[in-house]
């Protein structure tokens, strides 16, 4: 299987410091800092990639489930919504939220919840935020 990659640089203290965040070989370059990330400040946050990453492939586990049963989706469109909290003083992912509507002809909403239910369980990214104490699905399928 691929490898893939990320990097990051951070200059200064956490407060006033600032950072820069790079997806692959620089297919997404993106500030980020401590506003940024624990208030409304611009610029990115590593949770802001968590849930991009997550809803990408999401969508692309929900897309081949659903062709590989025969009902090859027009689309399916999924955001997330990481939320991070204050445990026992540290900051933790505390939930992310998988909001996903697929356009797909001849489907049953009854299938699509229960591809899509299927879907979250194996999702490479939903396995790797097992640590994640709740990963909610929000599944409707376009008419």
């Amino acid at each position: 299987m691929a490898t893939r990659n990320g990097s990051a640089i951070w200059r200064g203290d956490l407060k006033s410091g600032t950072g820069e965040v790079t997806v692959g070989n620089g297919v997404y370059t993106g500030n980020y800092s401590f506003t940024s990330r624990f208030e409304d400040g611009e610029g990115t946050n590593p949770e802001e990639l968590i849930a991009a990453a997550h809803a990408g492939c999401y969508s692309m586990q929900l897309s081949a489930m659903l062709a590989e049963a025969g009902n090859t989706p027009t689309s399916v469109d999924t955001s997330a919504v990481c939320s991070l909290r204050n445990i026992d003083g540290k900051p933790t992912i505390t939930q992310i939220v998988l909001t996903t509507v697929g356009e797909v002809p001849g489907l049953t909403e009854e299938q699509f919840q229960e591809t899509a239910a299927q879907a979250k369980e194996v999702c490479l990214v939903t396995r790797a935020l097992a640590g994640v104490e709740d990963i909610e699905l929000r599944a409707s399928l376009k008419s």
